[in-house]
């Protein structure tokens, strides 16, 4: 799963959003990612569908705009359990390296 899709379904999991607010969500989550352009969330949102990880929760006009709102289903979130395991037990693996190197985090928080 790429890290986008990540973001993404775990803005999702919080309830139904259009495009506009994802990206400002997924933004909030991490400001170290750069902002997801809006032709990429929507090309990854068309294939997260075709997926069965999201769905259209609904649609409606917004000043004179569509507006489509996506949710989660169960499968995205199975989906998005699986790979939060996966990268948790990435970062065990690699602080145990790096206690074992003797490099690990000191109390300041830094490597050293």
């Amino acid at each position: 799963m790429s890290e986008q899709s990540f973001l993404v379904l775990t803005v999702l999991v919080k309830g139904p959003r259009h495009g506009y607010a994802i990206i400002r969500a997924v933004g909030d989550l991490n400001p170290q990612v750069p902002a997801l352009p809006v032709a990429t969330l929507y090309t990854l949102l068309d294939r997260m569908a075709a997926d069965g990880l999201v769905e259209i929760d609904r649609e409606e006009i917004h000043r004179g705009r569509m507006r489509r709102y996506y949710r989660v289903t169960q499968s995205g979130i199975d989906a998005l359990a699986a790979e939060a395991e996966r990268v948790a037990a990435n970062v065990r693996a690699a602080r145990s390296a790096l206690r074992t190197a003797g490099l690990g985090p000191t109390p300041a928080g830094g490597i050293g």
